[in-house]
This record gives structure tokens, sequence and C-alpha cells, in this order.
């Protein structure tokens, strides 16, 4: 009986190691999220001005 209560401790602090790393794992996962997030909002501002220089110098070339 000992046994099995010392081979399920041993089973349980697996599982929670197992959760603490998952955890760590997730929370950084969803700050590289956020931050592929900001860069591609960034990018798309940037292409977005691009674009309006692009259509104002178009619209000021002779037909």
């Amino acid at each position: 009986m000992e046994a099995e209560f010392i081979s399920l401790e041993a089973k349980v602090a697996q599982f929670v190691g197992l959760c603490e790393k998952l955890r760590a794992e997730n929370h950084d996962l969803r700050q590289q999220l956020a931050s592929a997030r900001n860069d591609a909002k960034r990018l798309t501002e940037r292409i977005d001005g691009a674009k309006a220089k692009l259509e104002n110098l178009l619209a000021r070339l002779p037909d």
C-alpha cells in the first residue's frame, strides 16, 4: 500500500510539473502572439500610409 501512495505521489508531482511548464509556455505564447499582432498592425499602418502616398502621387500625374 505504501508503494502505491509513493507511486501516486510521484505521478501527481509529475502532473503538477507538467501543468506548470504548460502554463509558462502558454504565457510565453500569448506574449509572442501579442507581439506578432502589434507587428502586423504596425506593418498594415505603414502599408496604408505608403498606399495613400502612392495614390496622391498618381493623382498628381497629368492625364
